[in-house]
């Protein structure tokens, strides 16, 4: 118990706007194979944000193991959420938390609310929680019955749905979304790696 250990008050998931083009990570369904993108960044106030027009989404993974406060900052394509965040702390193979969401304060809401439950799946928009599954053991098992962790997975499935996303399971695939053995581009608390490179990258292309 107790692994989910972030510093809540100093999360800052704000992208200072650096250029004109950015890395993204598309995240095609049922894959785990990652391709590596890029589009025209979004900007907001001399930050980039994300688009839901172009299914262009802010993702972080967080640190949660040392309170290290590393935060890995990106973006994603493919999860297709137009309000709200999904966040959780099944992230193979390192198990930070990751988040994809399309505000800031979804995804705090979503970070806190995992951090709560000391580790687990949540779906969160603006201030409120949509649903969630407490994975109180090391933020990726349970000592709930089956049937209840069933409900309670389902029910997160339908938030997702609610939210935009028509992945079939969007949990699962953001799990993926910061292994960084599997191509081509992946998001650790570390940054950006490009797989095939086995190298951080930047996020900014120009």
């Amino acid at each position: 118990p107790n692994t989910v250990r972030i510093d809540l008050d100093k999360l800052d998931l704000r992208i200072p706007a650096r250029g004109k083009h950015i890395r993204v990570i598309g995240a095609p369904p049922d894959q785990v194979v990652t391709p590596h993108l890029s589009a025209e960044a979004a900007t907001s106030n001399g930050y980039a944000v994300s688009d839901t027009t172009r299914d262009l989404l802010k993702i972080a993974v967080v640190e949660r193991h040392h309170a290290s406060g590393k935060i890995g900052l990106g973006f994603i394509q493919g999860f297709g959420l137009q309000r709200g965040a999904l966040a959780g702390t099944v992230g193979h193979d390192h198990h930070n938390l990751i988040v994809v969401g399309v505000d800031d304060e979804s995804m705090k809401t979503a970070i806190r609310a995992v951090a709560k439950l000391g580790g687990g799946l949540v779906a969160a928009v603006g201030d409120r929680v949509l649903g969630q599954l407490a994975l109180e053991v090391a933020g990726l098992m349970t000592e709930q019955p089956l049937e209840s962790v069933r409900r309670a997975y389902d029910a997160l499935i339908e938030a997702a749905r609610a939210l935009g996303s028509e992945l079939p399971d969007p949990f699962m695939t953001m799990s993926f979304m910061g292994l960084e053995v599997i191509p081509s581009l992946k998001l650790t608390d570390l940054g950006l790696v490009d797989v095939e490179q086995f190298a951080l990258v930047d996020l900014w292309l120009d």
